[in-house]
């Protein structure tokens, strides 16, 4: 089947159950401190909203097993809708479809939809070699605006880090495994993209004096690799729009972060 005719399919309904273990696994994988008893210790937890994310990741791998696209493809960009906050632990139902398929000549857009009564929350992949199929383009990027001055903040990644995040659900090889990067031209493992992008949010909290459990809107667009170990740089808009960079090199851009 062309990629077009994927679009609008279910992929089905899971009940996923998750404790509080697995809430703080998370928060220490994409960075919290130890200090930070209210998102590492049960007595006082708080849920980070993009821990949603781990628990829908089975939707995206649906379409990967039945050969919807290559090992070519991307995670281009993600976004996160929050409409209640996830509990400590639990059981939470999640539905999944297929949104749109963007036809991009040389390539494909994918989006997947999990939908729960926590959070909506939508995969683009980026598939190489499955366009031209006739469909319609999609939207273009937004074109860059005059924001002022931003607020500027660091975010330091670990050099475990990706290991880490491993044991929360993306098993993906490229994050572990030399040999697996370098068939991507990354000589050394690189981090999660949905790692860097919940590890901004905690760094944004900071800088707009929010709490990171606050989040009620997330996206962003993967740009560039992160290697374990890179000190990044997150710059922060009034209207919520953020970017982070590694040195010059942006790797999180279109994004926007929301807090209540």
């Amino acid at each position: 089947m062309n990629a077009g005719e994927w679009a609008g399919r279910a992929l089905g309904e899971r009940t996923v159950s998750y404790a509080e273990r697995d809430v703080i696994l998370y928060a220490l994988a994409v960075g919290a401190p130890a200090d930070r008893l209210d998102l590492v210790f049960e007595d006082r937890l708080r849920v980070l909203p993009t821990f949603g994310l781990t628990l829908a990741q089975w939707a995206p791998d649906i379409l990967a097993a039945e050969g919807a696209w290559d090992d070519r493809s991307v995670h281009g960009a993600q976004t996160l809708e929050v409409h209640a906050p996830l509990a400590r632990s639990g059981e939470l139902t999640l539905v999944a479809r297929v949104g749109e398929v963007w036809d991009k000549g040389s390539a494909a857009v994918f989006e997947i939809v999990v939908e729960s009564d926590c959070f909506t929350a939508t995969w683009s992949i980026f598939a190489p070699g499955r366009g031209g199929f006739g469909g319609e383009r999609g939207p273009g990027r937004s074109s860059a605006e005059t924001r002022g001055e931003p607020r500027v903040g660091t975010l330091a990644t670990a050099a475990n880090q990706a290991a880490l995040y491993r044991l929360t659900g993306d098993r993906h090889h490229i994050h572990i495994d030399p040999g697996a990067s370098a068939r991507i031209g990354q000589p050394r493992p690189i981090l999660q993209g949905l790692c860097t992008l919940a590890a901004a949010t905690l760094t944004l909290a900071d800088l707009s004096g929010a709490h990171p459990a606050e989040l009620t809107r997330l996206d962003g667009r993967f740009s560039g690799p992160v290697v374990p170990g890179d000190e990044l740089t997150v710059r922060s808009w009034p209207d919520a729009s953020f970017e982070v960079l590694r040195g010059d090199h942006p790797v999180i851009t279109d994004a926007k972060a929301v807090f209540a």
